[in-house]
């Protein structure tokens, strides 16, 4: 038998993928990646250092948005390792479990991102709708609850997907599509019935991000019903929810993209499926401290006085 199986022999070992056909311009290629990364972990991290460090920021608002930058920097640490030994060293050999450990972690904090963005769509509908009981409603207690329920909710309907890998049948080397690994991607290189787990990652979909997203659209309904008295009104309220929709737009519109990719894209070229993958963990963890400190006045005037005190 010309394939060897993971059931019968050791753990299988996937080979991850750069870029096909531009390996000896990965070095290159590597300057624009690394300076992205690098942005997005300076920029997460120093929205986590003003939060906690200027008490004026000790808001429900910014309380969300402390977890959204910690999974943002969560994610490009799970992927910066992998994507550098690819582009840098040419090290494309990643074992089993090193490849569903970062697998688990990537869809856990996509997850998580989800669902934060989902409950700071209900601080905005809670500022809005009720402002005098703003305060009373998300308590430090209630954001702490959140935050624990969106975290757990993640983890556990990510383990399970990541415990059925498992148990299917993988030839002795598989070649993944990326220079880090998703579901989809490791599923394609399944030698068995694989039938299971496509049905319980589609199940994940529909009940994380599927769910998170309608009740986000309704959110924003309630917001428009809610500001009726006049379009100048509207508009003013829209303004103050503008870094939000940002944010949520580099999250969905990349996820949509990577997959319809998947779906519908069987015969488009790998370099198309790669850039998708990559928009998909880049982009948002760094646009959205990029979009917040532009957008926000409060966060942008004090890495204004961050840097003036750095230079003083």
């Amino acid at each position: 038998m010309s394939v060897f199986l993971y059931k019968s022999f050791s753990p299988p070992v996937f080979l991850l993928t750069g870029f096909p056909g531009l390996e000896k311009h990965h070095a290159w290629i590597s300057i624009p990646i690394f300076s992205m990364y690098l942005v997005a972990i300076a920029g997460n991290s120093t929205i986590l250092l003003l939060i906690k460090t200027d008490q004026a920021l000790h808001e429900p608002m910014y309380y969300f948005l402390s977890m959204l930058a910690m999974t943002d920097l969560g994610l490009s640490i799970t992927t910066l390792p992998t994507m550098l030994s690819v582009l840098w060293f040419s090290h494309r050999v990643i074992s089993f479990n090193a490849c569903l450990g970062q697998m688990y972690f990537i869809h856990t904090l996509s997850i998580a991102e989800s669902g934060i963005l989902l409950a700071m769509a209900f601080d905005r509908l809670v500022a809005i709708r009720n402002p005098l009981r703003y305060t009373t409603i998300l308590t430090n207690k209630t954001i702490i609850k959140i935050g624990v329920g969106v975290a757990f909710r993640a983890a556990f309907l990510v383990l399970p997907g990541s415990l059925l890998l498992r148990r299917l049948q993988y030839g002795k080397v598989s070649v993944l599509s990326y220079s880090f690994c998703l579901h989809q991607d490791v599923l394609k290189e399944v030698h068995s019935d694989k039938r299971t787990n496509s049905i319980f990652g589609l199940l994940v979909m529909l009940f994380s991000t599927g769910v998170d997203s309608l009740l986000l659209v309704l959110s924003y309904f309630m917001i428009l019903r809610t500001v009726i008295a006049s379009k100048q009104e509207r508009l003013r309220a829209l303004n103050t929810c503008i870094s939000y929709i940002c944010a949520v737009l580099t999250f969905y519109i990349p996820m949509i993209g990577l997959s319809m990719i998947h779906h519908y894209g069987k015969n488009a070229p790998p370099i198309v499926h790669i850039l998708m993958a990559n928009v998909y963990l880049l982009v948002p963890p760094l646009m959205n401290p990029t979009v917040y400190s532009v957008k926000t006045k409060q966060i942008r005037t004090r890495i204004v006085k961050l840097f003036q005190k750095g230079k003083s």
